[in-house]
């Protein structure tokens, strides 16, 4: 089966590569399905828990959907395609992010800056591959433009908080995702054409860590670290859920440009970054005084609550991209 895989193009490889992705899907679909065929006695608890359980699962499962959906779609359109579609993530969870954050009518401008200026220029210097400008553009220029326009609004009140928020947002959603689709220009000897392995590499060690970290955290009850923020975030069940996306990048190195040990600290890396990021996103929601950036699993934006999923991947694409880039140099 290896001698079968290698000899196959980097197209037919990626190709058998979304083939597995979305038959697992499919096969965890009709499972979810027949599950919800049971029958379950009325004013039950464990039945309504059991509802709760199954609504949030199929929102996790919809979401999977729909993000191995744009990754197959711009792989199969192109570079181009696939960065304009990391756009359109990245404004919805920005959106998303605004939304449930207070605004005044003096951070109008800057809004109209951050969503139809920002937002568009980075994705655009993502796929023209100037890397170096693209590293900088946002947390010098942005950062050091958008206070200039807020202030030459005229609205001092709250004026720290209020930037603070937007630069917050602009980092997360649009720098942190605009890192997904450099992954796919990065340029490896020998590894032309396979950069959607190296992005299939990324989501599924984070998305394992994340699970692993979930169930382990619900399942055995230790001591939270942060309670006010996490009852889910444990010592022992972070240490689970890394090691877990650490053992997932080693067994993964087959399709990656990496060594077994390089694809090991690649993923450690990447989960680090990704569960921490996650718990600092869990705080921002608190602070908020929300469980959730989609209010009772349906986004303010439509778009079901989509920063909850990719909050992880936003903090772990930028450190997993600029690791790659500097170990290799690239």
């Amino acid at each position: 089966m290896n001698a079968f895989l290698r000899g196959l193009t980097a197209a037919q490889q990626v190709g058998a590569l979304f083939v597995v992705v979305f038959g697992i899907l499919s096969i965890v679909t009709t499972w979810a399905f027949v599950r919800t065929l049971r029958e379950h006695p009325r004013d039950d608890p464990e039945a309504e828990a059991d509802a709760l359980e199954a609504r949030r699962f199929w929102g996790l499962l919809k979401t999977s959907w729909g993000m191995a959906t744009v990754f197959w779609v711009g792989w199969v359109l192109g570079e181009t395609v696939a960065t304009v579609l990391f756009a359109i993530v990245a404004f919805f969870a920005l959106r998303e992010f605004i939304t449930l954050s207070p605004t005044r009518r003096g951070d109008h401008r800057s809004l109209v800056l951050a969503f139809f200026v920002v937002l568009p220029l980075q994705f655009w210097i993502v796929g023209s591959k100037m890397f170096d400008l693209f590293t900088v553009f946002i947390p010098v220029y942005v950062f050091l433009a958008l206070p200039v326009v807020s202030a030459l609004a005229n609205d001092p009140e709250r004026f720290l908080e209020r930037n603070a928020k937007l630069q917050w947002g602009i980092m997360v959603c649009v720098y942190g995702m605009s890192h997904v689709p450099a992954l796919l220009l990065l340029d490896f000897p020998g590894y032309r054409d396979k950069g959607a392995f190296l992005v299939f590499f990324l989501v599924f060690v984070v998305q394992t860590c994340m699970v692993v970290q979930h169930l382990l955290g619900r399942r055995f009850t230790h001591k939270p670290v942060a309670p006010n923020v996490s009852q889910s975030f444990q010592w022992a069940s972070w240490l689970a859920g890394v090691a877990a996306g650490g053992l997932a990048g080693a067994l993964l190195t087959f399709i990656t440009p990496f060594k077994p040990g390089q694809a090991l600290g690649m993923a450690l890396l990447a989960c680090l970054a990704g569960s921490l990021g996650h718990l600092v996103m869990k705080a921002l929601k608190r602070d908020r005084g929300i469980t959730s950036w989609g209010m009772q699993g349906m986004s303010v934006t439509g778009a079901g609550g989509l920063l909850d999923r990719v909050d992880a991947l936003c903090f772990a694409a930028p450190v997993f991209f600029h690791s790659v880039r500097w170990y290799f140099g690239l």
